[in-house]
Protein backbone atom coordinates (compact mmCIF):
# COMPACT_ATOMS: atom_id res chain seq x y z
CA UNK A 1 0.00 0.00 0.00
CA UNK A 2 2.87 2.32 0.84
CA UNK A 3 4.64 1.77 -2.48
CA UNK A 4 1.39 2.40 -4.37
CA UNK A 5 0.84 5.66 -2.49
CA UNK A 6 4.46 6.63 -3.07
CA UNK A 7 4.26 6.03 -6.82
CA UNK A 8 0.93 7.85 -6.97
CA UNK A 9 2.34 10.89 -5.19
CA UNK A 10 5.40 10.87 -7.47
CA UNK A 11 3.16 10.71 -10.51
CA UNK A 12 1.09 13.58 -9.12
CA UNK A 13 4.21 15.68 -8.59
CA UNK A 14 5.41 15.01 -12.12
CA UNK A 15 2.05 15.96 -13.58
CA UNK A 16 1.71 19.06 -11.45
CA UNK A 17 5.16 20.33 -12.38
CA UNK A 18 4.67 19.76 -16.09
CA UNK A 19 1.40 21.69 -16.27
CA UNK A 20 2.72 24.82 -14.48
CA UNK A 21 -0.55 26.19 -13.17
CA UNK A 22 -0.63 29.15 -10.86
CA UNK A 23 -1.14 28.21 -7.23
CA UNK A 24 -4.68 28.20 -5.95
CA UNK A 25 -5.71 30.19 -2.95
CA UNK A 26 -6.88 27.92 -0.19
CA UNK A 27 -10.07 28.93 1.57
CA UNK A 28 -11.55 27.58 4.74
CA UNK A 29 -13.86 25.26 2.75
CA UNK A 30 -11.07 23.74 0.72
CA UNK A 31 -8.97 23.12 3.83
CA UNK A 32 -11.84 21.37 5.60
CA UNK A 33 -12.42 19.11 2.59
CA UNK A 34 -8.74 18.16 2.61
CA UNK A 35 -8.85 17.30 6.29
CA UNK A 36 -11.76 14.86 6.04
CA UNK A 37 -10.56 11.26 5.95
CA UNK A 38 -11.68 9.06 3.09
CA UNK A 39 -12.73 5.52 3.96
CA UNK A 40 -10.58 2.77 2.45
CA UNK A 41 -13.57 0.99 0.97
CA UNK A 42 -14.32 3.92 -1.32
CA UNK A 43 -11.45 2.91 -3.65
CA UNK A 44 -12.70 -0.63 -4.22
CA UNK A 45 -16.24 -0.91 -5.55
CA UNK A 46 -18.26 -3.64 -3.99
CA UNK A 47 -20.90 -5.43 -6.00
CA UNK A 48 -23.29 -7.75 -4.32
CA UNK A 49 -25.21 -10.06 -6.61
CA UNK A 50 -27.67 -12.23 -4.79
CA UNK A 51 -29.08 -15.31 -6.51
CA UNK A 52 -31.77 -17.42 -4.96
CA UNK A 53 -31.52 -21.19 -4.63
CA UNK A 54 -34.32 -21.63 -7.16
CA UNK A 55 -32.50 -19.48 -9.69
CA UNK A 56 -29.29 -21.49 -9.23
CA UNK A 57 -31.21 -24.76 -9.64
CA UNK A 58 -32.74 -23.51 -12.89
CA UNK A 59 -29.30 -22.45 -14.14
CA UNK A 60 -27.82 -25.86 -13.35
CA UNK A 61 -30.74 -27.66 -15.03
CA UNK A 62 -30.35 -25.51 -18.14
CA UNK A 63 -26.62 -26.21 -18.16
CA UNK A 64 -27.10 -29.97 -18.05
CA UNK A 65 -29.87 -29.83 -20.65
CA UNK A 66 -27.66 -27.79 -22.95
CA UNK A 67 -24.77 -30.20 -22.41
CA UNK A 68 -26.95 -33.22 -23.15
CA UNK A 69 -28.22 -31.91 -26.47
CA UNK A 70 -24.90 -32.23 -28.38
CA UNK A 71 -24.50 -35.77 -27.06
CA UNK A 72 -27.36 -36.81 -29.34
CA UNK A 73 -25.11 -35.89 -32.27
CA UNK A 74 -22.30 -38.00 -30.77
CA UNK A 75 -24.65 -40.99 -30.71
CA UNK A 76 -25.61 -40.22 -34.32
CA UNK A 77 -21.93 -40.13 -35.23
CA UNK A 78 -21.45 -43.66 -33.89
CA UNK A 79 -24.51 -44.81 -35.85
CA UNK A 80 -23.22 -43.24 -39.05
CA UNK A 81 -19.82 -44.91 -38.58
CA UNK A 82 -21.45 -48.33 -38.24
CA UNK A 83 -23.65 -47.65 -41.27
CA UNK A 84 -20.69 -46.53 -43.42
CA UNK A 85 -18.70 -49.68 -42.72
CA UNK A 86 -21.80 -51.86 -43.16
CA UNK A 87 -22.36 -50.34 -46.59
CA UNK A 88 -18.66 -50.88 -47.35
CA UNK A 89 -19.04 -54.62 -46.70
CA UNK A 90 -22.17 -54.75 -48.88
CA UNK A 91 -20.28 -52.91 -51.65
CA UNK A 92 -17.39 -55.41 -51.43
CA UNK A 93 -19.84 -58.25 -51.77
CA UNK A 94 -21.45 -56.77 -54.88
CA UNK A 95 -18.34 -55.65 -56.77
CA UNK A 96 -14.83 -56.64 -55.72
CA UNK A 97 -13.20 -54.59 -58.47
CA UNK A 98 -14.19 -51.30 -56.74
CA UNK A 99 -12.45 -52.27 -53.51
CA UNK A 100 -9.99 -49.33 -53.38
CA UNK A 101 -12.54 -46.67 -54.37
CA UNK A 102 -15.16 -47.96 -51.90
CA UNK A 103 -12.57 -48.05 -49.11
CA UNK A 104 -11.52 -44.43 -49.74
CA UNK A 105 -15.18 -43.32 -49.65
CA UNK A 106 -15.72 -45.29 -46.44
CA UNK A 107 -12.72 -43.66 -44.78
CA UNK A 108 -13.94 -40.22 -45.88
CA UNK A 109 -17.43 -40.88 -44.46
CA UNK A 110 -15.95 -42.24 -41.23
CA UNK A 111 -13.71 -39.19 -40.86
CA UNK A 112 -16.50 -36.68 -41.42
CA UNK A 113 -18.87 -38.38 -39.00
CA UNK A 114 -16.21 -38.65 -36.31
CA UNK A 115 -15.20 -35.00 -36.74
CA UNK A 116 -18.80 -33.95 -36.13
CA UNK A 117 -19.01 -36.24 -33.12
CA UNK A 118 -15.79 -34.89 -31.61
CA UNK A 119 -16.83 -31.31 -32.25
CA UNK A 120 -20.12 -31.85 -30.44
CA UNK A 121 -18.31 -33.60 -27.59
CA UNK A 122 -16.03 -30.57 -27.29
CA UNK A 123 -19.07 -28.27 -27.15
CA UNK A 124 -20.53 -30.47 -24.40
CA UNK A 125 -17.37 -30.21 -22.31
CA UNK A 126 -17.24 -26.45 -22.87
CA UNK A 127 -20.80 -26.09 -21.62
CA UNK A 128 -20.16 -28.28 -18.57
CA UNK A 129 -16.79 -27.01 -17.43
CA UNK A 130 -16.25 -23.54 -18.88
CA UNK A 131 -19.51 -21.88 -17.87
Amino acid sequence: MYTHAKSFSTLFLVRSTTQLKPPETLTHKSLSSLATPCPRTSFTPSYSFQASAISRDIDIAAKFTGAGSPLVVVAGSVTVTATVFGILIIGYARNLSLKQQLFSYAILGFTLSEVMGLFCLMVTFLILFAM
